[in-house]
């Protein structure tokens, strides 16, 4: 790892919280979500667990050397090439949660069969492989409003270069 990557690795603890708590903490700090954040934050992985402190570090698609962009499971293997890891599954709204300062995203589209601008994809393994149900989530504040929205995507979908994903340190 580059020395300067040591002071952009953003330290929080994930889990520990029940769904409903979960749910009830995103609201209190006015966080939005999408109907596929909903059925993402349905899922059972969010049960409570014993809570974990990781290090997250972000990466562009390009920065893991993939110049001409690459489907998930290419930036996923990318990003383990770097010794960098998938979070845990549960680690995008404790993320949300940790990043208030996220910059506005340089545009207000919500979904435009693209990866939007201004967002930070958290790279977790999907807890399906049914293409219609999303894959993971990512962060985005719009108009100074901060959500959590899920994507869907299937296995050709190609991430642009200067898509961000954050990952797990190992």
């Amino acid at each position: 790892m580059r020395e300067s990557d040591e002071t952009s690795v953003r330290r929080l603890r994930v889990g520990g919280l029940t769904r409903a708590q979960l749910r009830t903490r995103l609201r209190e700090h006015g966080v939005l979500l999408n109907a596929h954040a909903e059925a993402l934050l349905d899922q059972p992985i969010f049960d409570a667990r014993d809570g974990e402190e990781i290090g997250v570090i972000e990466r562009s698609v390009g920065d893991l050397d993939r110049s001409t962009g690459a489907v998930l499971l290419e930036v996923f293997a990318a990003a383990a090439d770097q010794g960098l890891a998938l979070c845990p599954p549960d680690t995008a709204p404790y993320l949300r949660l940790a990043m208030a300062s996220q910059p506005n995203a340089p545009d207000s589209i919500l979904s435009a069969g693209r990866s939007p601008s201004g967002s930070l994809k958290v790279a977790s393994a999907p807890v399906s492989d049914d293409v219609a149900f999303p894959k993971g989530f990512y962060l985005r504040v719009v108009d100074g409003r901060q959500w959590l929205r899920g994507f869907r995507c299937d296995d050709e979908y190609l991430f642009a270069p200067e898509d961000r994903f954050a990952f797990q340190l190992t």
